[in-house]
């Protein structure tokens, strides 16, 4: 990450190419992956370079998750990137709702090829195909596969990690002996990836099911966590599905069971992408570029040697001690840098969104202290050199907790309740974020609300409807959430 030289002007304008994050809110996102050096555009549109850093903080997500899938047995395999054309059309709903994404190879080493093949938008279609040579008993059951790959989805739009045609994602896969089984897994893997952004990402979400016009095609239900961005639209950031017998009756999944009676098994499938990883570039940054949560930093601190005057050797040795030693609690980057100064440094990595600076001078090292500096605010202080492996983790839980809470506080201001529909239409368009109301749950009332309001239903929650429904004034069903999404 050498950068040239920099004048101590430069050190001022150091964030200028940033927009500002409340007038220019989708420059300002593009602006941040791109100068950050998460990502950049590669020469097939919609698609993008992941650049070692963002595809170290990707790293980071995926070991937060997959060890959560591991920790409840699930283990990592692979399927094919390709899926024949037979497969898709065998459950007519999945084929349905995936048909104008998908992507098609009809030709290969010269030759039409005797059955397009999809690039893979999902894999249920060829798991469902393994898995029904695989399950012959209930002794084979449950079957709880996760894999990590990436799959194509032919978007319009596209803005890096958000929405491109290739992303990188896991999917899980399982098969279970009875319908209670399966529907107890779609809810573990939602709660496990509530937990995941909560936890690791300090993003707070909204769990629950999708209405019926938002399932996941070929699911009798979807389950999903929904995060509020700072433009007032919401993310979906993970989705869990109950697949019932559906696909296990396309693919003819069956097993013998205990009874001597051949059954269908019931299947699930769960997925996050790196979406996550545009939220949390949306929730957390600033005006100044990245902020990231400790947990999912490429480097939780940078040690900043300030080298000046005949203490010059003796602060740079002092500084790689330190950050020897903090490497056994952090990731740890040492900036010995001799070409850019301390200020553009600083700028450089508040830029980078590290959560932890630790700055040492010959003043510093004379009394035996560094200076701890907070990405996130908090303002500067001292710490004693002999502390600071005890210091440091504490300074970044600190971080960890301010960011999830700082998340938390905006999303519980920008929760509307309403109990009309012109109520509705107002808080959407003033874009005040979530707006809960009661309904009836018909498809001719999902509709006059989307027309109306150009908001879709993103959540259902397990609280209690009371009133009449916003949309026809007959007795509410489901307390559910609108608003505008990505």
């Amino acid at each position: 990450m050498s950068r040239p030289a920099a004048r101590p002007e430069d050190e001022r304008e150091f964030v200028k190419e940033i927009p500002s994050k409340a007038e220019q809110f989708s420059d300002w996102y593009t602006a941040v992956v791109l100068k950050a050096e998460l990502a950049d555009y590669s020469p097939v549109r919609g698609c993008i370079v992941v650049r070692p850093y963002g595809y170290a903080t990707w790293e980071l997500i995926q070991q937060g998750l997959d060890r959560r899938f591991k920790a409840t047995g699930h283990v990592n395999a692979y399927f094919p990137l390709f899926i024949p054309r037979s497969f898709l059309e065998r459950e007519a709903k999945h084929v349905e709702g995936f048909a104008p994404e998908v992507a098609w190879v009809t030709r290969g080493g010269g030759e039409e090829l005797n059955e397009p093949l999809a690039v893979r938008p999902t894999s249920e279609t060829v798991i469902g195909h393994m898995y029904a040579r695989w399950i012959r008993s209930y002794r084979d059951l449950p079957v709880l596969i996760n894999q990590w790959c990436n799959v194509v989805r032919w978007e319009k739009a596209t803005r890096p990690f958000l929405r491109t045609m290739e992303f990188l994602w896991q999917e899980g896969h399982t098969a279970h002996r009875t319908a209670e089984e399966a529907e107890a897994e779609a809810r573990q893997m939602l709660e496990i990836y509530r937990d995941f952004a909560e936890t690791d990402a300090a993003i707070p979400v909204l769990s629950g099911r999708k209405p019926e016009s938002e399932k996941f095609p070929g699911a009798e239900r979807s389950y999903t966590i929904e995060a509020l961005m700072p433009d007032g639209q919401a993310l979906q950031s993970g989705t869990s599905h109950y697949l019932g017998q559906n696909f296990a009756r396309a693919f003819d999944i069956k097993f013998l069971d205990s009874d001597n009676t051949e059954k269908h098994a019931y299947t699930t499938s769960w997925g996050v992408s790196w979406r996550v990883l545009g939220g949390t570039i949306m929730v957390h940054g600033d005006d100044r570029g990245l902020v990231l949560p400790p947990a999912l930093a490429p480097f939780q601190v940078v040690v900043v040697p300030i080298m000046s005057g005949p203490k010059r050797d003796e602060v740079l040795a002092a500084a790689r001690d330190l950050a020897r030693r903090l490497g056994a609690v952090a990731r740890v980057r040492l900036d010995d840098r001799t070409e850019v100064t301390p200020g553009w440094k600083y700028n450089d990595w508040e830029m980078r969104g590290v959560p932890l600076r630790l700055e040492i001078g010959p003043r510093d090292l004379a009394q035996q202290q560094v200076v701890l500096a907070p990405r996130a605010g908090g303002g500067k202080r001292p710490a004693p050199i002999s502390g600071l492996e005890q210091a440091v983790p504490a300074a970044l839980a600190e971080v960890q907790r301010g960011l999830f809470d700082r998340a938390k506080a905006y999303l519980d201001a920008h929760i509307v309740a309403v109990s009309s529909l012109a109520e509705l239409v107002e808080a959407v368009a003033a874009r005040r974020g979530f707006v809960r109301a009661v309904w009836c749950g018909t498809d001719a009332c999902d509709q006059s609300i989307r027309k109306a309001s150009g908001a879709s239903p993103r959540v259902i929650t397990e609280e209690t409807a009371d009133g009449p429904c916003v949309a026809c004034g007959s007795p509410a069903r489901d307390v559910v959430y609108f608003a505008r999404a990505y």
